[in-house]
């Protein structure tokens, strides 16, 4: 078996950095992890359970991870407006991967 040279190996080119150039940022893995635990969040629900993050910051993760097929944001035509978010068939092949963090969480928690 061959070892490959790191000297000839490129980052961009691995499974690991596209996953990465999805749900990178400071936020978009806490929205995913909202979206994993309560199926189904209203905008300022998911503004009130992270806390900290302004609104224009939450739209425009919502937005990225919407244009990337993560997450399904589906608007009621009613006044005031509803808009609801949840994950996509592909998003939720995430959910292992943020349950298997949540894991490693709990299990190296100091």
């Amino acid at each position: 078996m061959e070892l490959e040279c790191i000297a000839n190996a490129k980052l961009e080119d691995t499974g690991f950095n596209y996953t990465m150039s999805l749900i990178q940022g400071k936020y978009k893995m806490i929205i995913l992890y909202t979206l994993m635990q309560f199926k189904v969040v209203r905008f300022n629900e998911m503004k009130k359970y992270i806390g900290e993050i302004s609104y224009k910051t939450l739209s425009s993760a919502l937005k990225e991870l919407e244009a990337d097929k993560l997450v399904h944001r589906e608007e009621y035509p009613q006044i005031p407006p509803k808009v609801e978010y949840s994950l996509t068939k592909r998003g939720k092949t995430l959910i292992p991967i943020l349950d298997a963090m949540c894991e490693w969480g709990y299990n190296n928690k100091l």
